[in-house]
């Protein structure tokens, strides 16, 4: 049976001695950040188990097998909120965790988009979708009121890249 988590066992190079270090082993994750045409960013409050508090995010979920992190991307956009972009650019690609982790996390801009349909979250999933203006962000980080570190770094490349513009 295929665990999530496991023990490996590995000697220290510098010290020779053995460790033991925790290893949760994950598909690659994708992250999207939806602007409609506005400047309104499309995010979602999510109750997280992990932290037991409602966090503000932006769409993201994991890579299906045979899915590419783009179309993943897409889809949780749709499934999370019900909107849609024509408009796609990944922005951005970070490792969520190395020291637990061995997957990436992409983040992709999708501009113009609209809402087409009604949200489908996963059954496990208590979405409730909202619109931000898009020059709030950065205080709404400030103020701690957005801090899941790769929301965060998701929009560190979004605005890095609009510096450069």
């Amino acid at each position: 049976m295929f665990s999530p988590v496991r023990t490996d066992t590995a000697i220290s190079p510098r010290t020779n001695t053995s460790h033991e270090f925790h290893v949760i082993e994950s598909r690659d994750w994708i992250n999207v950040i939806p602007i409609t045409s506005d400047e309104r960013v499309v995010m979602v409050r999510q109750y997280r188990h992990g932290s037991r508090e409602i966090a503000l995010e932006i769409p993201g979920g994991i890579v299906d097998p045979g899915e590419t992190p783009q179309g993943a991307a897409a889809r949780e956009l749709l499934e999370e909120t019900g909107y849609q972009s024509e408009d796609w650019s990944q922005i951005g690609e970070v490792n969520p965790n190395p020291a637990i982790f061995r997957n990436r996390c992409f983040t992709f801009l999708a501009r113009k988009v609209k809402k087409i349909a009604d949200p489908k979250p996963d059954q496990a999933e208590d979405i409730e979708t909202i619109l931000v203006h898009l020059a709030d962000i950065p205080d709404l980080i400030r103020q701690g009121k957005i801090d899941h570190a790769i929301v965060v770094a998701a929009f560190h490349f979004y605005f890095l890249g609009t510096q450069a513009r």
